[in-house]
């Protein structure tokens, strides 16, 4: 996950586990396409374009799917590298109000970097795009499971 604020990173990290890293992500509206971009420094890691308000999409499917649970693993090592909290977090977003969905057509570019690896696993195909417009609040975690629970 790429944020371009420290504060939020550092939170998410040491929260709820989210593997996030400082870089410079954009959305914007091109005239009938919505364009997304990633930048790591000065190099673009990836481009994104969707059909911007192409077909609406289901209000009620948009937001059962932004307030469907979500999983992390989050691991945090000790100051000798071993393992201090290796646990499964599960989290959700609440007070979901959606202001807009549409579906459309969309295309994903990733690019190498050495240290931001998204390209390493290729997009194939893009099967489908949904644009949700949304005001939520990202709920705290819970630990589903705790895997050094009874170790050492």
């Amino acid at each position: 996950m790429y944020l371009d604020d420290e504060s939020p990173i550092a939170g998410g990290r040491e929260i709820w586990g989210f593997p996030k890293k400082l870089a410079q992500p954009r959305l914007r509206v091109e005239k009938d396409a919505l364009v997304g971009t990633l930048d790591v420094g000065s190099l673009r890691i990836a481009n994104a374009t969707m059909g911007y308000k192409h077909r609406p999409f289901d209000t009620v499917r948009a937001k059962a799917a932004v307030e469907a649970p979500a999983f992390l693993l989050k691991i945090i090592p000790h100051v000798d590298c071993s393992p201090r909290i290796c646990e499964l977090v599960r989290y959700a977003c609440e007070d979901v109000t959606i202001k807009g969905a549409w579906e459309g057509p969309a295309h994903l570019e990733l690019f190498h970097h050495a240290l931001a690896p998204v390209a390493d696993l290729p997009v194939r195909e893009v099967v489908s795009a949904v644009h949700i417009l949304t005001d939520l609040t990202l709920g705290l975690g819970s630990v589903v499971h705790d895997y050094l629970e009874g170790g050492k």
